[in-house]
């Protein structure tokens, strides 16, 4: 373990006030021992380093300036907010970062009042300000509200949706656009930060306000034109024409790490009449530790590492992840197939199309941050004869569901979803848990939805939805690796809506929905051995059932009990939906739905957030003997109610 950094000015600072004691010729120093802690903690814990990085000059200047927590400050994703916490009261806990009962890697409500707004998903930052600004404005209350944003999350149209309606807020909402790309303006100097300081100060806006009075007098059209005419050179200047366009009042670029120029800039920015107010700072990825700005991905995601070195500790050696092996997958098919395309939402890497793009770069679509967008332009693709498959996280295609339903299914269009991260995900929470897609896919009319056991399972759903041109189809698959199966050279195309029997037995039977297959197995051994036959099914289709196979597992056996990776509403309940329709539970079979609980899960180790859901072996037999009324099990009661 790495030493903990000697921070003298840090160890002073337990909540912003204690921050706001500090002379401004002391931040400086401040800034460079919260980078210092933060890069000290994260070499523990792993987790997002560049993001935070890059705003630790911000984040002090903005608790300096602003009067947190009365003041608002909201961070758009979360994931830069490590320093936030530092000095906000938490860095006796910082270590515990996204470890069970620890601190959560994003903000969160629940775990200060510094967090105001949660997140974790992109580009909500400027709504929730000014839902903030505007209570306030209404109830008479102070307060500003402060949203941080970057420009990666610019990508997404919600921003612009907020931005659209924010001149109401007046200047009680502030955004800070944390442009950290260099994608918006180029690098700024000493004239862009003078341009800053001038157009943000008292007396530019006493001035401009002398002059907005005096044109108000002047007849319509030439009062229109010299408010044009000061906008566009200011624009011009600063670069902020668009912005003005959108009702803000526009200050920057500036260096996002001169803390003692944010500072003078923030404190004119809070004391204006004029707003809402847009403060444009470059920052990069990465700043101050040179491992992470030499590296591409500036260590936005990091594992454990040493400081000195910037090593980080290597995984142990395992199979495949079922990202990559859905990437090469589809990286093969294309070879064959010159209508196969991919499109990702800003998660190349994440989602396995940075293997499909390294083949077909020509045919690899990333959309940023966009996914309703990215659903509607698959849809398009696909109305024109193509095959796209449209890889996004199972969380984040929650943001584009009406394009799902309005433009993919009651249109009938061959999209394929590619959902990864489908069930619990361990370190990041519940944010980015792929708990509904169950339940709000297999609602939809039409739509074919898969969950392969292995990574075998995989490559032939993957094959399969590429051949099948009906109608709209999912997959969904877990975070993390498959179990070393041997992958297939000649991938297999399945029968639509047909499962497929591992295990016969005469009692019991388990009817297992995705990678739980494996516990349910073990559940099987455990049942067999107390004298209970147990059959084993692997369902392969949440949509459209293998009725088939369902109904003769319901009628052959006393106990039957689906196993699923997914919240109540999804296989389970298509289950029940069909038993009774049928009048299959009518005679007294015990039919038992086990899934998700209905809350939201923590973070925490993934073998340790399904024990805790109920969905590992252990559960599994213990619902069984309840069913059965087995008095000698210990059953754990509740577990997912």
């Amino acid at each position: 373990m790495s030493e903990r950094p000697n921070t003298p000015l840090l160890d002073q600072v337990h909540v912003p006030q204690d921050l706001r004691a500090l002379k401004p010729e002391q931040l400086r120093q401040f800034a460079d021992e919260l980078r210092a802690e933060t890069i000290s903690a994260v070499s523990v814990t792993g987790g997002h380093l560049g993001a935070g990085l890059g705003v630790v000059e911000l984040t002090v200047a903005l608790h300096y300036v602003f009067n947190t927590p009365e003041d608002r400050l909201i961070w758009d994703v979360g994931h830069q907010c490590y320093p936030h916490k530092i000095i906000t009261g938490r860095r006796d806990r910082i270590r515990t970062l996204r470890m069970g009962s620890g601190l959560s890697g994003f903000t969160k409500r629940s775990e200060s009042e510094y967090d105001p707004f949660g997140a974790a998903h992109s580009s909500t930052s400027i709504s929730a300000a000014l839902g903030f600004a505007t209570a306030n404005k209404l109830s008479g209350s102070p307060g500003k509200a402060i949203a941080v944003i970057g420009d990666g999350a610019m990508s997404a149209g919600m921003a612009y949706e907020a931005m659209n309606n924010a001149e109401v807020a007046g200047n009680r909402l502030v955004v800070i656009l944390n442009d950290n790309d260099m994608s918006i303006a180029p690098p700024v100097g000493g004239l862009s930060h003078y341009l800053a300081r001038l157009v943000s100060s008292d007396k530019y806006l006493s001035v401009r306000h002398l002059a907005q009075r005096f044109a108000r007098k002047l007849p319509k059209p030439l009062h229109d034109a010299a408010r044009k005419a000061e906008e566009y050179a200011r624009g011009m200047a600063t670069g902020g024409t668009f912005f003005e366009e959108l009702g803000f009042y526009y200050v920057g670029p500036i260096d996002g790490h001169d803390v003692d120029s944010l500072v003078q800039i923030l404190e004119n920015v809070r004391d204006a009449d004029q707003g809402p107010m847009l403060v444009h700072v470059v920052t990069k990825k990465g700043k101050g530790y040179g491992p992470a700005e030499a590296a591409a991905d500036k260590y936005h995601g990091v594992q454990k590492f040493d400081v000195v070195s910037g090593v980080q500790a290597k995984a142990e050696p395992g199979p495949p992840a079922y990202q990559n092996i859905f990437g090469e997958t589809l990286a093969k098919l294309a070879q064959s197939d010159p209508k196969i395309v991919a499109i990702t939402a800003a998660m190349p890497s994440g989602t396995g199309v940075d293997k499909f793009a390294k083949a077909h770069p020509e045919r690899t679509f990333d959309v940023g941050i966009a996914e309703q967008h990215a659903v509607t332009f698959a849809a398009g693709l696909a109305a024109q004869g193509y095959r796209p498959f449209c890889a996004i996280y199972s969380t984040f295609l929650q943001r584009a569901y009406d394009q799902v339903v309005h433009d993919v299914a009651i249109q009938g269009l061959p999209v394929r979803f590619a959902m990864d991260r489908a069930g619990l995900v361990g370190a990041d929470g519940a944010t980015h848990a792929g708990s509904f897609d169950l339940a709000y896919l297999c609602t939809l009319p039409g739509f074919v939805v898969m969950a392969p056991a292995d990574e075998v399972e995989l490559v032939h759903m993957v094959h399969t939805m590429a051949l099948h041109d009906s109608g709209p189809s999912a997959v969904r698959y877990p975070r993390g690796n498959g179990i070393g199966l041997p992958l297939p050279a000649v991938p297999e195309r399945l029968e639509i809506g047909k499962g497929r029997m591992v295990r016969e037995g005469k009692t019991v039977a388990i009817l297992s929905l995705g990678t739980r297959l494996a516990e349910a197995l073990k559940a099987a051994d455990e049942l067999e051995a107390r004298g209970l036959s147990t059959s084993v099914g692997d369902l392969r289709f949440a949509k459209p059932l293998d009725e088939e196979l369902i109904r003769r597992l319901l009628t052959t056996h006393d106990v039957c009990v689906t196993v699923e990776e997914a919240a109540v509403g999804g296989f389970g309940a298509h289950v029940l939906t069909m038993a009774s329709d049928q009048g299959l539970i009518d005679a007294g079979l015990k039919l038992r739905t086990m899934r998700l609980p209905d809350r939201f899960q923590d973070q925490d180790k993934p073998e340790k957030q399904y024990a805790e859901a109920g969905l590992d072996a252990e559960h599994i037999v213990a619902t069984v003997l309840k069913a059965l009324r087995h008095n000698s099990a210990e059953v754990v009661e509740g577990a997912w109610a």
